[in-house]
């Protein structure tokens, strides 16, 4: 049977790289726990499933810069368009639960800071309920009076996983700077560690075996190794039309590999997906 892909969303955080001496930046990664389900162990962009509570109505109350149909527009192929608003909601979520860092902002234009004792164990609460279901992400934002600029999250690109695997999502990738004045922490659950580091390097470091990376990582890494600044990546967003990626996995050569819709091959190394009763 077929199943269905969960709407979800994931966000690029970036930074220019703190060795002045370098121009580049650096991209978050995360790496996953190693009981996890879905890519465990490998090293992803924070992000997660879009809840019913990111696309209630409550929650336009607290945003800016994007409104429901703006988001629908741009996100034109979703396939349920009143949801379009909360995937932005959900990708400054799930980055406030998964890392810690809360793309938000008060009401004078400020970006939130987290940096004093009393502020840590305050968004620690927050962020620990939230996870526990035990507050609405609209609750906390009211609580701090806060907004969310909505249009700091710059659509980058658009992820499906594979067709027939037991577990699939339709991924929007967002790109945006990590504000000042926050720190990131893992979560420590889903989460068991992150890194800064250089696209180029991630990717050096996959090709060597160091790094457990997937396809759509891999494939965001080679594109943003092109920039040398923050500000170079969400030009070059801007730019592009973005349609959604769905690959195939086809067993070619005795060995099951990922088939990008251009035909092109791509063997993981280590293999993520396997059919071993299937032949393709």
């Amino acid at each position: 049977m077929k199943v269905i892909p969960a709407d979800a969303s994931t966000v690029m955080l970036l930074r220019a790289c703190p060795d002045t001496g370098i121009k580049d930046i650096e991209v978050l990664m995360v790496r996953r726990n190693h009981k996890s389900s879905f890519v465990p162990g490998f090293h992803v962009f924070p992000g997660g499933v879009v809840e019913p509570g990111d696309c209630e109505a409550a929650i336009e109350r607290f945003i800016r810069g994007i409104d429901r149909a703006s988001a629908s527009r741009l996100l034109h192929d979703m396939k349920h368009p009143d949801k379009a608003l909360g995937a932005w909601v959900a990708a400054i979520r799930e980055t406030f639960e998964e890392v810690g860092v809360l793309l938000a902002q008060r009401k004078d234009g400020t970006p939130v800071a987290i940096r004093t004792e009393e502020g840590r164990r305050r968004f620690c609460y927050y962020r620990q309920s939230l996870i526990e279901s035990k507050m609405r992400f609209s609750q906390m934002l009211e609580a701090e009076k806060l907004i969310l600029p909505l249009d700091r999250l710059h659509y980058f690109s658009h992820w499906i996983t594979p067709e027939f695997l037991p577990l699939r999502y339709d991924v929007r990738f967002f790109v945006t700077e990590i504000p000042p004045d926050q720190d990131v922490m893992h979560d420590g659950v889903e989460l068991t560690g992150h890194i800064w580091i250089r696209p180029s390097e991630a990717l050096r470091q996959y090709e060597e075996g160091i790094l457990d990376m997937v396809l759509p990582q891999i494939m965001t890494l080679e594109e943003m190794k092109r920039c040398r600044t923050v500000a170079e990546v969400i030009d070059s967003v801007r730019k592009r039309n973005i349609s959604a990626t769905l690959t195939k996995i086809q067993r070619i050569g005795g060995k099951d590999v990922e088939v990008m819709p251009d035909g092109s091959v791509f063997e993981s190394r280590p293999p993520v997906y396997a059919w071993p009763d299937k032949e393709d």
